[in-house]
């Protein structure tokens, strides 16, 4: 066994340690202590990222352009996105997704976006990453879910899972929310999470959530930070189905809006895996 695996074991038992003492230690983030919390370590999907090349096809689609309606992804976008090694690859043992400032057909910026749609998609059950992000005003990398249902009811009626955004001038925080019918776009369910002596994009973190019937809990390294329960929210609770896995480094758009002058480019987005259990 390489160095690499080594590793990558001790991880995943860290991460199930971690996991606990965030249990023991939800008190201090000001949780309610009578919440639900799943205890799920059957492990259903993993991948670690380390065959070289591009994604493993068996669970990994490759979305291209500007989105379905050139409206870029429908959050006013700017970047193309690509399946070129340039903008999207696995090197030794992370998965790479690039942001870069080039013109391309059309477009200001390439990066690149992977999902799951048909290939890895559940109904509950605790999906994690361990991710270091990139920086810079305009740079919006995101861990998230989505309804497999929104071909038939659009979004949001199929309901939408972000575990992790961020964006690139705001190194310290990052938000978990859920997104359904009343509260998306711009009122979404949602909390913040800020690191009080580190930053995102200097080192990997762990961003997860337990997902149940009625609660989704968010938890970031070893801290249980947020849950959400049908009761928050503002609308008909539509997270009862199978969500899929999507992956993505996004260029502006209406959440961080566009890079500035002092944006650097190349970008990248590093994934050093991505698990499910139930």
């Amino acid at each position: 066994m390489n160095k690499r695996n080594t590793y990558k074991i001790k991880t995943a038992l860290s991460s199930a340690i971690m996991f606990a003492l965030g249990l023991l230690l939800m008190t201090s983030c000001d949780l309610d202590t009578t919440q639900t919390v799943a205890k799920l370590s059957t492990l259903v999907m993993q991948d670690e990222f380390d065959t070289n090349g591009a994604p493993n096809p068996e669970y990994w689609n490759i979305d291209e352009g500007t989105g379905p309606n050139n409206d870029g992804w429908g959050n006013g976008e700017l970047q193309h996105y690509t399946n070129r090694t340039s903008n999207l690859t696995v090197q030794n043992g992370y998965l790479l997704i690039t942001a870069q400032k080039e013109d391309y057909q059309g477009s200001a910026y390439t990066s690149a976006k992977i999902q799951t749609k048909t290939k890895v998609e559940h109904t509950y059950g605790r999906f994690e990453a361990r991710i270091r992000v990139p920086y810079g005003q305009g740079m919006w990398p995101a861990f998230w879910l989505l309804g497999n249902d929104i071909d038939e009811v659009t979004w949001p009626q199929c309901g939408e899972i972000d575990i992790m955004e961020y964006t690139g001038d705001k190194p310290t925080i990052l938000h978990g929310s859920v997104h359904g019918p009343g509260y998306s776009g711009g009122n979404p369910v949602t909390k913040t999470y800020e690191l009080m002596s580190d930053r995102f994009d200097t080192g990997f973190h762990i961003f997860g959530i337990e997902w149940g019937p009625d609660y989704i809990n968010y938890y970031v390294d070893d801290v249980l930070y947020n849950q959400i329960t049908p009761d928050d929210a503002e609308g008909e609770w539509v997270f009862d189905h199978p969500f899929y896995i999507i992956i993505n480094l996004a260029v502006g758009g209406t959440f961080p809006g566009p890079p500035s002058e002092e944006t650097v480019f190349p970008q990248t987005m590093l994934v050093d895996y991505i698990r499910v259990y139930k």
